[in-house]
């Protein structure tokens, strides 16, 4: 089977910086391949129209039509006429295109089309309690009724997603996969007080709740430091043009001491910063079902994240992670410090959120549920077009 991705990012040096869509499309692109299927992805927005082969994936980057006022329009044809060629030659069966903004609101291909839930702006500002642009919103719901078939990777995702668009559509649930292989624990800690969040500084993922956390954290344990990794972003709440700024001012003085924001790193380099955390934070407002939860869970770290929707899909509270509310910083910073002052209980929820990821979040258990999915929509849709 060949499988296409159409996306607007993916990280890949020639493809452009990538979050968490991107990943999770990355770490299902492997699963497949290793399954023995053809994986071909179609990056759009790049400033070049080109075609490269790597690790047995075949790339498409696709620039963008820019005509004003009828930019959007004609790219969405151009990918259409782009898919519809690949499906006639015989190097594409299906493809698949992430919910966010709707790129494939008027793309028919001749081929099977199925639009996977991750997150749209609608979901999302419906999350931060932030007006929506009428257009995107349009987009978006335009491609869900045009697609052939539709996935989520949660079911709080599928539920939400139904509610903000006063729709009753069916969803298939098959969650983002992690590369357990690729992350390993090394069963040591460099750093037994850390505390490390990784993600973009933006307030939807509660970046500024972490300055409020960790005040009372530094109060109970004084010892106990914070490491920040991820790119920096305006607020789109403020205007502000950095969300680090406006965190470094609500951090109490001492506090801010014990803070080390070290920016972006390359994706490769993720594995050994995770390894020297003692615990992994994620207090986010919106999520879908987030991939760097499962890549600390995979390396046996103890997380405490949200309890916001989706979080009981993937944590069981007390049992393979810790959950609290992102603005009880009281209780957040309580459960931090449990962690942090008791290796036994660490320890434990370290190994059962390894083997929680194992049993339903491990590639190879993901890709032959996607693969499963495919088969089905082929067949349903044998002779499309």
């Amino acid at each position: 089977m060949n499988i296409g991705f159409l996306t607007s990012e993916f990280p890949h040096p020639k493809t452009g910086s990538a979050g968490g869509i991107g990943t999770s499309i990355m770490n299902l692109s492997k699963g497949l391949v290793q399954l023995g299927h053809q994986v071909t992805i179609l990056v759009y927005g790049q400033k070049e129209d080109a075609v490269f082969t790597e690790d047995h994936i075949v790339y498409h980057q696709i620039k963008n039509v820019k005509i004003k006022g009828l930019s959007r329009y004609l790219t969405q044809k151009k990918i259409e006429k782009y898919i519809n060629s690949l499906v006639k030659k015989e190097q594409l069966d299906l493809v698949e295109a992430a919910d966010w903004t709707g790129i494939t609101s008027f793309i028919k291909p001749i081929c099977p089309l199925i639009v996977r839930l991750h997150g749209s702006d609608t979901y999302f500002c419906h999350l931060d309690n932030r007006p929506v642009k009428a257009i995107n919103k349009f987009h978006e719901k335009r491609a869900l009724q045009n697609a052939d078939a539709l996935l989520s990777v949660s079911q709080f995702t599928a539920t939400l997603t139904n509610e903000v668009f006063g729709q009753s559509q069916s969803y298939t649930i098959i969650p983002n996969a992690v590369n357990s292989q690729a992350f390993l624990a090394s069963g040591e800690i460099s750093e037994e007080n850390t505390v490390l969040y990784f993600g973009t500084l933006i307030r939807k993922k509660g970046a500024l709740e972490l300055p409020l956390i960790f005040n009372q954290l530094h109060q109970k344990n004084p010892e106990a430091k914070l490491v920040l990794i991820g790119r920096d972003s305006n607020d789109i709440v403020s205007g502000n043009a950095s969300t680090w700024k406006m965190m470094q001012e609500l951090f109490d003085p001492e506090a801010l001491k014990n803070v080390n924001y070290r920016g972006s790193v390359p994706y490769s380099e993720m594995r050994e910063n995770i390894i020297k955390a003692a615990i992994c934070i994620f207090p986010t407002f919106a999520e879908a079902l987030p991939v760097s939860w499962l890549e600390a869970m995979a390396m046996e770290k103890a997380i405490v994240a949200s309890d916001i929707g989706w979080a009981g899909e993937i944590v069981e509270d007390g049992k393979n992670g810790l959950l609290a509310h992102p603005q009880n910083h009281t209780e957040y910073a309580a459960k931090i410090n449990l962690l942090l002052s008791d290796s036994d209980k660490r320890l434990a929820i370290g190994k059962a959120a390894k083997r929680r990821i194992l049993e339903t979040f491990d590639l190879p258990v993901i890709s032959r549920k996607n693969i499963g999915f495919y088969e089905s929509v082929l067949k349903k849709t044998k002779g499309k077009g």
